[in-house]
């Protein structure tokens, strides 16, 4: 890499200054890169499994609700709907992982039965509110999984730039600056040691002369 500094001890103590900073910034942000690399394998080894289990949850309710229809009927069914009384909010909180904001989603369900008389309502119709109820939870789940993932790529990317950078611009260059000042002091201090020498060795014949 082409180095365009002045050979001086100055700018060898900074450049050595600088190659240990960027040395140390390297390490930490490939550690960075190495702990959300294992942190985002995680992630999505969960998404995959909330999204195998919700699609099954998913197939299962509509299984219940077709029994449901076929026993109780469809309009019996939609006035049976209005009666149930349960409320779903959202807590939504923070965690960090290395320097990210993830999402922790939290779906709280309120309860207010009875919610009709049991007489002349089929069991397929609480296995119905069960089943969905799941299926909430798990869409909860998936979407704090889901925005977690977007969020630690997107950190990721930009911390595999800045190793990157470092890697194959700062660190070469700092390096090549080093050796580089490091070898044309070396060379000014042998060629001022012949120099000395020469004078030296004319003023010794000097003095035998004279």
């Amino acid at each position: 890499m082409k180095v365009n500094i002045a050979a001086t001890k100055t700018n060898l103590l900074r450049v050595k200054k600088s190659l240990a900073l960027t040395q140390e910034g390297y390490q930490l942000l490939d550690e960075k890169r190495r702990i959300l690399m294992s942190e985002l394998s995680s992630i999505i080894q969960i998404t995959d499994q909330v999204q195998e289990e919700l699609e099954k949850a998913l197939r299962q309710a509509y299984v219940v609700s077709g029994k449901a229809v076929v026993v109780m009927g469809q309009k019996r069914l939609d006035a049976l709907s209005f009666a149930i009384n349960i409320k779903n909010d959202i807590s939504l909180s923070q965690r960090r992982i290395m320097g990210v904001s993830i999402p922790v989603v939290e779906l709280i369900t309120r309860h207010y039965p009875p919610y009709y008389s049991s007489f002349d309502v089929s069991l397929h119709v609480d296995e119905v509110i069960v089943s969905f109820e799941g299926i909430l939870k798990l869409i909860a789940q998936l979407a704090e999984k889901k925005i977690a993932l977007l969020r630690l790529a997107k950190e990721l990317q930009k911390t595999v730039r800045k190793v990157n950078a470092l890697e194959k611009v700062y660190l070469p260059y700092f390096k090549d600056a080093f050796k580089y000042i490091g070898d044309r002091l070396d060379e000014e201090s042998r060629e001022a040691f012949g120099m000395l020498k020469i004078i030296k060795e004319r003023m010794r014949v000097r003095e035998k002369i004279n």
